[in-house]
């Protein structure tokens, strides 16, 4: 997909959409916002974030008709949130509002404003602020309007002279007791001034007798725009209302004045609809905290009483992802980032996303969670091909898993064999690179038990289906081993294809579909469990499915079939089957970023105190590196159902590799009764390596056949530096993207290594002239 394509899909996504507080509020008062702010005492905050939308908050926040308080979600557990009440505390107790004349560019273009009430003395206060010669006139000695109506004790009479300050302090020109229409004439002020708006009440009569757009405020006379209670002849007073018709007019005259379109962009203004989800059905019902006064709330109560809140936000998807929880924003700022990474021109910026990209596991729950069904997992994948086929990926970042695959699908591992004495196969049993590396027993079970199930041939095949290429955005390499396979494959006469990793099921599955394929397990609940199963009935196990079976329904079946006729209590974790995790094996992300890795095998290792199963390889022995029990469903169906088994740690990287050869040489020798090649030079060195230093290797992804490399080369060239210090040779050899650096000694049997780096700088050598 383009860049575009991924705008539009997060685009899609509703974490900017208002909460229904914010929503019904004509105003657009940030209430989540607020009482987030007043929850944490910061009331200060709370104030600034009140007065950003009201402009007389001493009065808005006594009279106000607080329809976002009829609209929170709250009242779905429990009662709505007292929003009005939590404001008029940040009123009371905020103390950073600073009433003072601000500086305004003038225009010098003047617009005259009809009516002293609240939508009137906005409109006036917002067209002083950006920066128009304002008259504001009122047919009463005094500005207010239905302001005065109110009972003192709601609202005082020196709070409406005080926030009505506000007004000459501006610089408004008021002219009191003159009344449009009887002192003067609305023709007298449409030749005076270029706009005017019409804030006056109650419907009027005469040349006052005018209704104005929904959206705009303009009405049929030129230049003339009205709102406030003007607009509304029956219904309750909306303060809120009227406060944001002054608003929303001035959006207009400022529009009109400037010769620009008055309706475009204005879809969301006022009361809007909003497609936010929140999921609330973990929260616990709560009343309303009710003040000790009996009116207005103290710090520690407001604080209280804003805690209830939950607050409104989807991050659905944040919630079960580590990675973008770690980035700390969601899937439409991602998105975002992830387009300039690709587009943006070297020399013309940094790429800051290209972690985010990497650390993508493309697990696909994201999307199955979203109720947009957004998928970091697509748009991740989509972002390595671009950047890998444009320069911008390096390729060193996914080396050692692309070599690995480039290895297994190597004459070191790749076999395919028709069962012995059998002219064809009906069957191919292709086990995976990652399962032979790390059960190789279990393969060697698993095809025994095939071939003896089955009927018509069961064929062999180990190498490595390409996910590596794939998920390294090497599309190039990935489509190379697709072809690969196809050719072996139909040279073996296209037979079914039984398949152990579901990895290896999800490739084939979306990008070969004319193979047919069979899962292992799905045979094993068909065909029936051999002889040695484990009975397994003392055993209380959770299931975690791998991220890659997550649309396979009748795997995860035939997997929990297995799990009962063994006896199992399966319990089941809270993110299966279609939602479960992934154990940060997947997108090769415990390459590129073990810490994310670790992060996610613990989140995942927590979720249950039972022992779990999984059929999966690399789940199993990520989730056994988290210290929980783990068996791999073969070990239960080939009879070690021992905590020693679910304890074990997996191989490490040089052992998975010696494991796939020595697989297939013990099926080569057991199987076919054929002869094993014979080692390279470099293979016949011996390597001491003390514990301290294989972790070291194991972290920096170095093989043992990367140290023979370098140790093969310097001493047959004799390529080295004596480090005169440390009596250590050191000696380097590049023999694909990266540079390995080894410091070593010789002894009688081998070499003994101290340490062992690699990096991804060309060292060039020049030689001068003698």
């Amino acid at each position: 997909m383009d860049h575009d394509e991924m705008r539009r899909i997060g685009d899609r996504c509703v974490q900017d959409d208002l909460p229904l507080c914010a929503a019904h509020c004509p105003l657009h008062v940030d209430a989540r916002g607020l009482v987030t702010a007043i929850s944490r005492g910061d009331f200060d905050g709370a104030l600034e974030i009140y007065t950003k939308k009201v402009i007389f908050p001493d009065i808005i926040s006594r009279i106000c008709d607080h329809p976002c308080q009829e609209a929170c979600r709250r009242k779905e557990a429990g009662e709505a949130l007292a929003i009005n009440a939590l404001e008029r505390a940040c009123v009371e107790l905020g103390h950073k509002r600073v009433k003072k004349n601000p500086f305004f560019v003038r225009k010098k273009i003047r617009v005259a404003v009809v009516g002293g009430g609240l939508s009137g003395m906005a409109a006036a206060m917002e067209l002083s602020k950006k920066g128009y010669e304002v008259a504001l006139f009122e047919a009463r000695e005094r500005l207010g309007g239905r302001l005065w109506k109110y009972p003192a004790a709601l609202l005082p009479p020196e709070v409406i002279l005080e926030e009505t300050a506000l007004i000459a302090k501006a610089g408004i020109a008021v002219r009191l007791n003159h009344e449009v229409g009887t002192k003067v004439s609305l023709d007298e002020l449409c030749s005076e001034f270029p706009a005017v708006y019409l804030g006056i009440g109650e419907p009027q009569t005469g040349s006052l007798k005018i209704s104005s757009a929904p959206v705009t405020f303009a009405t049929e006379r030129e230049g003339v725009f009205a709102g406030g209670s003007l607009r509304r002849s029956t219904g309750p007073d909306s303060p809120s209302t009227s406060l944001a018709d002054g608003y929303r007019a001035v959006l207009s005259i400022d529009r009109y004045i400037k010769k620009v379109s008055l309706t475009s962009g204005r879809e969301s203004e006022g009361v809007s609809a909003t497609c936010l989800y929140t999921s609330t059905g973990q929260y616990q019902p709560l009343s309303v905290v009710q003040p000790a006064s009996g009116r207005n709330y103290s710090r520690t109560e407001a604080m209280a009483e804003a805690a209830r809140c939950f607050p409104c936000n989807c991050l659905e998807c944040v919630k079960a992802c580590d990675l973008l929880e770690r980035f700390e924003n969601y899937p439409k700022n991602y998105i975002r980032e992830i387009c300039k990474n690709i587009i943006i021109q070297p020399g013309f910026g940094l790429r800051s996303a290209t972690k985010l990209i990497n650390g993508c596991t493309l697990c696909g729950l994201c999307g199955q969670i979203c109720p947009e069904e957004i998928g970091m997992d697509a748009i991740c994948l989509s972002a390595r091909q671009q950047m890998v086929d444009k320069g911008y990926m390096p390729l060193t970042i996914h080396d050692f898993p692309v070599r690995d695959m480039v290895f297994s699908n190597s004459d070191s591992f790749a076999l395919v064999r028709h069962q012995p004495g059998k002219p064809a196969s009906q069957y191919l049993f292709f086990p995976g690179c990652q399962l032979s590396a790390s059960m190789p027993e279990q393969v060697m079970q698993s095809y025994a038990y095939l071939s003896g199930k089955l009927e018509g041939g069961v064929g062999l095949m180990l190498r490595c289906c390409g996910a590596p290429a794939l998920w390294a955005g090497r599309r190039e390499l990935f489509r190379e081993a697709l072809n690969q396979y196809l050719a072996l494959w139909q040279e073996m006469g296209k037979p079914i294809l039984i398949l152990a990793c579901p990895t290896c099921y999800k490739i084939f599955k979306e990008h070969l579909p004319q193979v047919t394929i069979l899962s292992l397990w799905d045979v094993f609940a068909r065909e029936g469990l051999p002889d040695r199963a484990a009975s397994s009935k003392a055993l209380v196990v959770a299931v975690h499915d791998p991220c890659t079976a997550r649309e396979e329904q009748e795997m995860q079946e035939s997997v929990r079939r297995i799990l009962e006729q063994l006896g199992c209590q399966v319990e089941e974790l809270h993110y299966s089957r279609r939602l479960t995790e992934c154990c940060g094996f997947g997108g090769l992300v415990s390459f590129v970023n073990a810490d994310l890795a670790a992060r996610m095998v613990k989140r995942r290792v927590e979720e249950s105190p039972h022992d779990y199963v999984t059929y999966c390889s690399n789940c199993r022995d990520n989730l056994a590196s988290g210290n929980k029990a783990t068996w791999h469903l073969l070990d239960l169906i080939f009879g070690d159902s021992s905590r020693e088994s679910a304890l074990r740690r997996g191989p490490n990287l040089t052992q998975r590799r010696d494991e796939r050869v020595s697989l297939k040489n013990r099926f080569l020798k057991e199987v076919w009764g054929e002869s094993i090649a014979g080692r390279k030079d470099c293979e016949a060195i011996t390597l001491n390596i003390s514990s301290q230093v294989r972790d070291v290797l194991e972290k920096r992804m170095i093989l043992d056949d990367d140290i023979k490399q370098v140790i093969a080369h310097a001493e047959g060239t004799g390529q080295k530096l004596l480090d005169q210090k440390a009596g250590h040779l050191i000696a380097h050899l590049k023999p694909s993207l990266v540079t390995y650096w080894v410091e070593y000694l010789p002894e009688r049997d081998g070499y003994i290594i101290y340490n062992a780096y690699s990096h991804r700088i060309q060292v060039r050598e020049e030689v001068a002239a003698q």
